[in-house]
């Protein structure tokens, strides 16, 4: 499933706010970051006995540092630390807001962008602000622990000390601070809560596969089962197969077996399906059979459509295969149904926050309507990125026909790359078919915007100029991807022969996009009030033409050339 944002990055934040009993002031805080556009609360969820609530929302990272900071804004205000009594630890209003990457964005941007935050949360709040974890200013302040040490009773102490105060923020004890407490905002990876079912009740036999599969690992016991020590008589772990993996076994009475309850801190260096696999071969060791999986919460699509990607090729088919097929593949080889429904839409975090868009979800019939129609949009930049959609598609068909026939197995890996990344372009070009009227939109509204004034005038202005140079960024973008789609086209030549055709319609489909986005990038240049730029973009669209043009009348000769030779 596409995303008409799917340019655009996605930031999930998840502040806890020391207060867990109060629904109104819950309310409030979470009605902040609603206030803000471009941002969608996914959860909120309040315990009462730590009297601390974890917020979850996503959005674009401007949006998101913007609500991250009234939500704080909105705690300094609402929540008086000198009152909180609760059992989790904490030193703060917020206690901790951390940025996490989903799409488009990697730590190193949430890092940034925590500290923007901080420099806000400081200046225009006067809270002390730590920084943790990837946004860490030093070494031993990635550990949380290290940060929250002595929690909200020890922080007048801590203030002024040089190596234990805060990163920015007041340095002193005051009524202000006493009142906020301080805050640590980080950038820490995707959390994923998971659970792997076992066909046992027998908890010893959960507590020992979590213990193999964990980073943390297990005990190590001599012949006669005794537990070996080291010279200062601490226990000696072997460490366990996967880092970034905490993991417990125990007993589910509401579904009557056992489990093997599992964080991934971080999916990409152990991944989700990499871990069920293992999790299967010790349990088989163990007498056990693993019966499925439960996902708690949310989970990237990035996850699933690795996992996705994994069981098809251990099948021997093209892990290039469309994004709707890899979920499901994903869902049925890890069990996600064993113990009830599994939503796709809802459990994964992209399809949360906006599926495809508009145009994109038309049938074919009704977006050919809707074209020929008096509306002015979509129009000739949707159809371009369209037909790029349409290259790059055809490009993933050729390499899927191709995996497994024989004759082709020196290209089995090249081909199953090359689908991979035509999938990733295709789902990119749909994004822009939406993107494309949207920027028109855009153009519209500014043009609409009143000009009696010479502030309305300034104002309208600097919208035209905005939008017009996102008119021009989505058609340039779409025309500098098709140079990756011709790369493409030309392997998909190279495969199954009966594919010929199929390839030297992606090449022309490649071509129409190219010529059509160059066309509009032209059509919006003309209105460009910056002349210098308007002559850096129109050399960067003429250059990708003609790159794109080339290598389409070369790989368009090779099929004919083909084609005629088997007539």
């Amino acid at each position: 499933m596409a995303s008409s944002s799917a340019t655009t990055p996605i930031v999930e934040c998840v502040p806890n706010f020391s207060e867990g009993r109060d629904p109104a002031v819950i309310e409030q805080i979470t009605n902040e970051i609603e206030s803000v556009e471009g941002v969608t609360l996914l959860d909120v969820d309040p315990g009462r006995a730590t009297n601390r609530t974890v917020v979850t929302f996503v959005g674009s990272p401007d949006a998101v540092v913007e609500a991250a900071f009234r939500a704080m804004r909105a705690a300094a205000r609402l929540i008086d630390m000198r009152q909180h009594k609760g059992e989790h630890p904490r030193m703060g209003a917020t206690d901790v807001c951390p940025f996490v990457p989903v799409r488009g964005i990697d730590l190193d941007g949430c890092a940034a962008l925590a500290r923007r935050l901080g420099e806000r949360v400081a200046d225009e709040l006067g809270i002390p602000v730590y920084f943790y974890e990837h946004a860490a200013s030093r070494p031993e302040r990635r550990n949380l622990a290290v940060v929250r040490a002595g929690e909200y009773e020890g922080l007048a102490d801590r203030l002024g000390d040089p190596t234990d105060g805060p990163d920015l923020g007041p340095r002193a004890w005051s009524e202000a601070v006493a009142r906020t407490g301080a805050t640590a905002i980080g950038a820490r990876p995707f959390l994923i809560a998971y659970n792997v079912n076992l066909n046992t009740r027998n908890v010893r036999k959960a507590m020992k596969i979590a213990a193999l599969i964990r980073e943390k690992g297990i005990i190590r016991r001599d012949a006669e089962g005794r537990i070996v020590r080291d010279e200062n008589g601490q226990a000696v772990r072997d460490p366990g197969m996967f880092k970034h993996v905490k993991a417990i076994g125990w007993f589910i009475e509401e579904y009557d077996r056992c489990q093997v309850s599992i964080n991934f801190t971080n999916h990409e260096v152990s991944p989700i399906h990499e871990v069920v696999d293992a999790i299967r071969r010790v349990a088989d060791q163990e007498g056990v059979v693993v019966t499925g999986s439960e996902l708690v919460g949310l989970i990237p699509l990035s996850a699933m459509l690795a996992a996705g990607r994994h069981y098809l090729k251990r099948q021997g088919l093209n892990p290039g295969a469309p994004e709707s097929e890899l979920v499901e593949v994903a869902i049925r080889s890890l069990g996600l149904r064993d113990l009830g429904p599994f939503d796709p839409d809802k459990a994964i975090i992209e399809r949360r926050i906006g599926g495809d868009g508009p145009l994109v979800r038309k049938t074919v019939r009704d977006f050919v309507d809707v074209l020929s129609s008096s509306a002015p949009a979509p129009g000739g930049g949707s159809v371009a990125a369209l037909a790029g959609s349409i290259a790059a598609a055809l490009s993933a068909m050729v390499a899927a026909l191709t995996t497994g026939r024989k004759g082709h197995a020196h290209q089995a890996e090249a081909m199953e790359a090359m689908a991979i990344r035509a999938q990733d372009l295709k789902e990119a070009f749909l994004a822009d078919i939406d993107a494309d009227t949207e920027a028109f939109d855009a153009v519209m509204a500014a043009v609409r915007m009143p000009s009696r004034t010479p502030a309305d005038r300034e104002a309208r202005a600097a919208a035209m100029k905005a939008a017009t140079r996102q008119a021009i960024a989505v058609p340039l973008r779409v025309l500098e991807r098709c140079r990756e789609v011709i790369e493409t086209v030309e392997l998909a030549i190279e495969g199954n022969p009966n594919a010929r055709s199929d390839a030297g319609v992606a090449a022309l489909a490649t071509w129409t996009a190219a010529e059509g986005a160059w066309y509009n990038v032209l059509i919006n240049l003309r209105d460009y009030p910056d002349p210098e730029e308007a002559r850096a973009l129109r050399e960067r669209a003429d250059a990708a033409l003609r790159d794109v043009t080339a290598r389409v009348d070369l790989v368009t000769a090779a099929v004919r050339e083909h084609l005629a030779g088997e007539g």
